[in-house]
């Protein structure tokens, strides 16, 4: 089982790893602002919900599910199965994730003009489609790491995808500046695709020495037990993940709908298709990573929370689970109070100085509030399926993203990006209260479950 010792140092690895990361992500997306454009940045932002959807698809349920029983299996001193289920789930995201790439290839002018509303998604579109397969075997095997209690993979193969990123996208600019190319926003799909090519061959490569060290043998009785039992980790994955892909695929879905809505929205509220893409890029591709940069920490340890949840449970240590649970979320009410004051008082400089652009500033401003629930809500939703309340996390999801889509087709024409800001900070404060309850009954049942009876407590004291 994972102790509370091992699941911050595993935050804290993660974290170190995530701040490094938001911090070269941070000015990789200042640099995209300066050299392609607000616009651009708008439309290479339009893709990624649909991008994210065929994520949903491919490898968030079994991600969550490999780490989970791997946690599992590890508390119960089992750690060949937890990396038969790995094998199994990395067979079944390739071929999801690869099926997905055949359909990208052959609807992509269909999925950007009437799913996205802009054909100039197309050919973003069909480059990202080649990072999906990468990203699924990339995934897999980090939510297997993170169950068997090893966080430097995940950590280091996180700053690997980053790095090949932001080095091939300044690479292909700096070709097409040099060749007189006219500049688009293409290069940043490629660098998507390659960074998440080198990370999964990194992650394989690593995740196969770690395999070897730990058991010499491994291989030579994988393959015995695996022809005998091979549907037996398959049956575990899907009892776990189908209804965890289905409830983020719902949500991946009304997330899509939320962001090509967005644009829609504001051109009702009056402005220009042009000024609706720009306003749309300084939201999510400038105003927002300054809000979700702190969540490097809060990220990290809810990444942690969930197998050390999961472990704990199964092992009968409600005690402990509880523990480390009260530390984590009172850790990251606090971040988030730090840093709504932060970017409260600086949020308009930040603007100014960084993306220099004054609506950067106005939204970092307004998106400050939602920083103590958003950081908190991070670690709440992680104990929910470390528990595997999945279909409570999917009820407690849904209806903060119902508030922010009501945000958008009711408050933006009316109030433009102003009142969508709102409609963000109404779902995050539904999410904490939602998750807050939810988990105190959990942690009330969990009491009454181990306090002796009055009948057991006569017998002792005879």
């Amino acid at each position: 089982m994972i102790s509370e010792h091992s699941l911050f140092r595993g935050a804290a690895i993660l974290t170190s790893a995530g701040i490094i990361s938001r911090i070269l992500g941070f000015f990789f997306r200042i640099f995209l602002s300066h050299a392609f454009g607000e616009e651009s940045v708008g439309l290479y932002q339009l893709t990624f919900p649909f991008y994210a959807l065929c994520l949903s698809l491919s490898t968030s349920g079994l991600q969550t599910a490999v780490s989970r029983i791997s946690a599992e299996k590890t508390a119960l001193g089992h750690k060949e199965e937890a990396e038969r289920v790995l094998k199994t789930a990395l067979c079944l995201a390739a071929a999801i994730s690869i099926f997905e790439v055949l359909i990208i290839q052959r609807h992509a002018s269909f999925i950007a003009g009437s799913l996205l509303g802009d054909k100039r998604c197309r050919d973003l579109l069909l480059i990202l489609s080649y990072a999906l397969p990468w990203a699924a075997v990339h995934s897999c095997i980090n939510g297997c790491s993170l169950g068997l209690g090893n966080a430097k993979l995940p950590a280091v193969s996180q700053l690997v995808e980053q790095s090949v990123r932001i080095v091939t996208v300044i690479m292909i600019w700096l070709i097409m500046q040099t060749r007189g190319i006219p500049t688009s926003i293409l290069p940043a799909a490629a660098g998507a695709a390659a960074g998440e090519l080198i990370a999964a061959a990194f992650s394989v490569h690593r995740f196969k020495r770690l395999s070897c060290r730990q058991k010499k043998t491994f291989s030579r009785t994988y393959k015995a037990s695996s022809r005998a039992r091979i549907f037996s980790p398959l049956r575990e994955l899907l009892a776990f993940s189908l209804p965890l892909t289905a409830n983020r695929t719902a949500l991946t879905l009304l997330q899509s709908i939320e962001a090509a809505s967005i644009p829609a929205s504001l051109i009702r509220y009056g402005m220009t298709s042009s000024d609706a893409i720009r306003t749309y890029g300084v939201l999510t591709g400038m105003a927002l990573p300054c809000i979700l940069f702190p969540s490097a920490v809060t990220g990290s340890i809810s990444t942690v929370l969930l197998p050390a949840v999961s472990a704990a449970s199964t092992a009968g240590k409600q005690h402990s689970a509880l523990s480390v649970l009260r530390k984590a979320v009172i850790s990251c009410f606090l971040l988030g109070l730090s840093c709504c004051l932060f970017f409260l008082i600086f949020g308009r400089s930040i603007g100014r100085f960084l993306f220099h652009s004054e609506d950067a500033g106005r939204f970092i401003i307004t998106l400050a509030w939602i920083c103590p629930f958003l950081y908190t809500n991070h670690s709440l939703l992680s104990a929910l399926n470390g528990y595997g309340m999945a279909g409570s996390t999917f009820f407690i999801n849904m209806t903060g993203l119902l508030i922010r889509i009501a945000g958008v087709f009711l408050a933006i024409p009316g109030f433009g990006m102003q009142g969508y800001l709102w409609a963000l900070l109404a779902g995050q404060l539904a999410v904490s209260a939602l998750s807050s309850a939810i988990l105190l009954r959990k942690q009330n049942k969990s009491a009454k479950g181990m306090r002796p009876r009055s009948k057991d407590l006569h017998k002792v004291q005879v």
